[in-house]
């Protein structure tokens, strides 16, 4: 299995302005269908790979988005064309409107329809949660746990919570909530020889497991590519348990998928660093505190509060830095280029 690396090259010059109308495309024929959304940088857990376990500069509380303001981006998104809205962090359900949230999303509709709300969490907090969650229509739902023993947990994460986060998915399971998917960041000495046991522990619970090359979204900036654990290590050692057949129809998602002995469990692989995904990427990002990223690995941002806050209507303002976000989209992250640079923001603060 030989990854393709992804070739960058200048915007084309075709068109110096987005189009006014229409669906949201980028100068390189992306369609955007898919708004993840932060709903704070704060989280009950302190990874490694995402956040110092002090000494966070958290983001301002006036800066942060209020359900009204998230809504009227999402509606004037959905609008045209977005039609998938997941909400991340730092730690979604820590916002105590977050029941409030799902309900103002899941009520909108686009041309196509009804629009699909799903949320990324480290479940710490689900059980209490889970039943209003999925009455105020949230439907799909991926879960983090990086390991199963205690002692790497509290290690990995700086807080000893792995039995909640256990009585998290275990809620998740019980819901029939489907498809219900559980993320790893695969680690070099950390957790690479989990691999299997987590996805023997994911299919246990109805679940499938999504293994994540580390990438450089560190708030420390110490990210080191020796030890990251690749997308061939992850298949190597999943194929010494397992046979894996590739899943065709992946478009625009982020992970490639393998059915585990002719299936019907099945394991995904988000190669960010050595398979980039970018030439189908339909994604855009909006921050907690009101900034609109078209990458993941954006060091720039399009500041929807003026819009939010400056007292005027409001649509065309945000339709109109939506568009221009999209256009200004980069074909591809350039993370093997020489001259990448890591984001200024951690991942809590961009949201996952």
């Amino acid at each position: 299995m030989t990854a393709i690396p992804l070739a960058l090259g200048r915007r084309s010059p075709a068109a110096s302005a987005p189009p006014a109308d229409g669906a949201l495309v980028d100068t390189h024929g992306r369609v955007h269908r898919d708004l993840r959304i932060s709903l704070t940088d704060r989280c009950s857990l302190r990874c490694s790979y995402c956040m110092p376990e002090q000494g966070n500069q958290w983001l301002a509380r006036t800066s942060i988005l209020s359900v009204a303001e998230i809504t009227a981006v999402a509606r004037v998104a959905a609008s045209i064309g977005i039609s998938t809205f997941r909400l991340t962090g730092g730690e979604p359900l820590l916002r105590p409107d977050i029941v409030e949230v799902v309900a103002a999303l899941a009520a909108l509709r686009g041309p196509d329809g009804p629009v699909e709300v799903a949320m990324t969490t480290n479940g710490i907090a689900l059980p209490g949660l889970l039943e209003e969650l999925l009455a105020a229509g949230l439907r799909r739902l991926n879960i983090s746990i990086d390991t199963l023993r205690r002692d790497r947990f509290a290690a990995l994460t700086r807080r000893d919570r792995l039995a909640e986060v256990r009585r998290g998915i275990a809620a998740a399971a019980r819901s029939g909530l489907r498809p219900l998917k559980l993320n790893a960041v695969a680690m070099r000495g950390i957790n690479d020889d989990e691999l299997a046991d987590l996805v023997e522990f994911a299919v246990a619970h109805g679940a499938e497991m999504r293994f994540i090359e580390q990438m450089p979204l560190d708030a420390g900036h110490t990210w080191d590519r020796a030890a990251m654990v690749t997308r061939e290590e992850i298949l190597t050692a999943l194929a010494a348990r397992w046979s894996l057949t590739p899943l065709p129809g992946r478009h625009g998602a982020p992970a490639e998928r393998w059915l585990l002995d002719d299936g019907p469990a099945a394991v995904g692989v988000i190669a960010a660093v050595t398979a980039p995904f970018c030439g189908d990427c339909d994604r855009l990002r909006l921050t907690a505190d009101g900034q609109l990223r078209n990458c993941l690995f954006s060091t720039g941002e399009f500041d929807l509060l003026p819009a939010l806050r400056s007292g005027a209507p409001a649509d065309a303002a945000i339709e109109a830095t939506l568009r221009r976000c999209v256009w200004a989209k980069l074909p591809g992250h350039a993370i093997n280029d020489p001259a990448f640079l890591q984001p200024a923001r951690g991942m809590n603060a961009i949201g996952g």
